[in-house]
């Protein structure tokens, strides 16, 4: 977990709960007029001013959703909080505060949980949410993480997965497919240390996979992108479970189909050299890899002359009728219907 087995570890145990949860947090600060009480009490207090308040959480298991074999803790806590401001993003709303619980067994000193910290700190200050609450408690498994999101929006602004119509074109923002193929680097190379722990892998090559997967980044511009071009989207999701689950997620609560163009999936020249070496099917990760945290959403036909060779967004397809069903277009013009095959907790 730690590189240097010999730093000094400082048990949680000796700060208690309250102790360690205000060790913690001292350094957090308030940035939102919206957080009128923060960490400190029973509980936060917001104010929206009559705007519409956006939640969201997500818990993060060790050994499920994360390996600290090969990710670092503060790339952890930093991801912790990603994960969870894409979906506020996703509802093309302003994330304004979190709340990070976690749970950890005896082997974790107060070291490693400041590391931990550390990333959450990051990521709050570049995004600029405040961390205003959380909790902390003991584990026989491992880590535990549990974060929640808040955001908030004009009621107008506000886009459900329910919005889309047949013809809306369906876009993508970004690429698909890096966070897979550096998630396949980092497991082969765990393998190789097994055999040989003395071994230094060269990873200069997959650099951008690497950080898809470690540190990935929520797309908190796409809100901004799409008001400056006047567009309102008609549906959105985020790229968390893999394209395929997604485009059916929205087909199911729009009550739609949708044709998805295989030669319009954006791929990064990285993961396509990743997918040739691995000898994957670059499609297949792209539509099944997940953890892009890339936004998928639908908008009107109207509004293509807008979004045309914008280098933000790429058009994948459009919407159908509900008959038609969900298919992918294959580059040979065959038409394939779309399984979700991407990512299952319960599998």
């Amino acid at each position: 977990m730690l590189e240097d087995k010999k730093q000094e570890r400082t048990s949680l145990e000796e700060l208690g709960e309250f102790g360690l949860i205000q060790h913690l947090t001292k350094n957090f600060k308030i940035q939102h007029k919206s957080t009128l009480k923060g960490i400190g009490d029973d509980a936060a207090v917001l104010d929206f001013n009559g705007k519409k308040a956006i939640v969201s959480t997500d818990m993060l298991v060790e050994g499920v959703h994360f390996d600290l074999s090969y990710m670092p803790l503060k790339h952890l806590g930093y991801k912790s909080v990603m994960v969870n401001l894409s979906d506020i993003y996703a509802m093309n709303a302003i994330a304004t505060q979190i709340t990070v619980s976690i749970a950890v067994s005896n082997r974790f000193p107060l070291e490693a949980l400041e590391e931990f910290y550390a990333g959450v700190a990051l990521a709050a200050e570049i995004y600029k949410v405040d961390l205003i609450g959380g909790d902390t408690t003991s584990s026989t498994r491992g880590m535990l993480i549990s974060v929640t999101a808040i955001g908030e929006a004009d009621e107008a602004d506000i886009t459900y997965r329910n919005g889309a119509k047949p013809n809306d074109l369906l876009v993508v923002s970004g690429d698909l497919g890096g966070a897979y193929c550096g998630l396949q680097v980092l497991e082969r190379e765990k393998e190789v240390f097994k055999v040989n722990p003395n071994s230094q892998p060269d990873l200069s090559l997959y650099t951008y996979i690497i950080e898809r997967q470690l540190k990935p980044e929520a797309r908190r511009d796409i809100k901004g992108l799409l008001s400056q071009l006047e567009i309102q989207p008609t549906a959105m999701i985020d790229i968390s479970d893999g394209l395929s689950s997604e485009i059916l997620h929205l087909c199911k609560a729009s009550q739609v189909g949708c044709n998805l163009f295989e030669d319009k999936i954006p791929l990064d020249p990285t993961v396509i050299a990743a997918c040739e070496e691995f000898k994957m099917d670059s499609t297949l990760v792209a539509l099944s890899g997940g953890e892009d945290y890339e936004q998928l959403f639908t908008i009107d036909q109207k509004d293509f002359s807008k979004i045309k060779g914008n280098p933000n967004f790429t058009v994948i397809g459009h919407m159908t009728d509900q008959n038609e069903g969900a298919n992918l277009i294959s580059r040979s013009n065959t038409k394939i219907p779309i399984k979700a095959q991407g990512w299952n907790s319960f599998s």
